[in-house]
């Protein structure tokens, strides 16, 4: 009986598990953006050292303190976007933008899939109209992905 019992809650234990925990796959949040919205480091650090080509509007959306430290040379910064005081505080400085502006958002905090401000901070721009808007693919962070690879920065505010 105990043994029956015991075999009935694992299976219902079981059923109710979804099918990729079975199997010990986790689900990945699907990224807002599609491939041709990214961009890879090596290509805006060429970009920012051209003279002759337009540079983007970046966009620094993570911590103060991680912008302070270092950041992408001329970023702005306007709020930690994982925040509604960030995200209220990008969509304020963005709403006289014309949507027509060359924007790259970036964070860099820490894995890029795990990251908490990049998917807000372009979403809230997508959905204000921005259509050239590209994300900076930084896979482990700013540090491994950036400045460890020497590309240009700016320190401080």
């Amino acid at each position: 009986m105990v043994i029956s019992l015991l075999t009935f809650v694992l299976a219902l234990v079981l059923i109710s598990l979804p099918l990729p925990a079975i199997h010990g796959q986790e689900k990945k949040n699907a990224d807002p953006w599609a491939s041709s919205e990214t961009m890879q480091p090596a290509q805006l650090a060429k970009i920012l050292t051209d003279k002759y080509v337009s540079v983007p509007t970046v966009i620094f959306v993570g911590f103060r303190s991680l912008y302070v430290g270092g950041h992408v040379p001329n970023a702005s910064f306007h709020g930690t976007t994982s925040t509604e005081q960030g995200l209220a505080e990008l969509k304020a400085w963005a709403t006289s933008l014309p949507r027509s502006t060359e924007l790259v958002i970036y964070c860099g905090c820490c894995p890029m899939d795990k990251c908490p401000n990049i998917r807000p901070a372009y979403t809230t721009l997508s959905n204000m109209g921005f259509k050239k808007l590209r994300v900076l693919v930084l896979p482990t962070s700013f540090a491994v992905d950036w400045a460890d690879k020497g590309y240009p920065m700016q320190k401080g505010m």
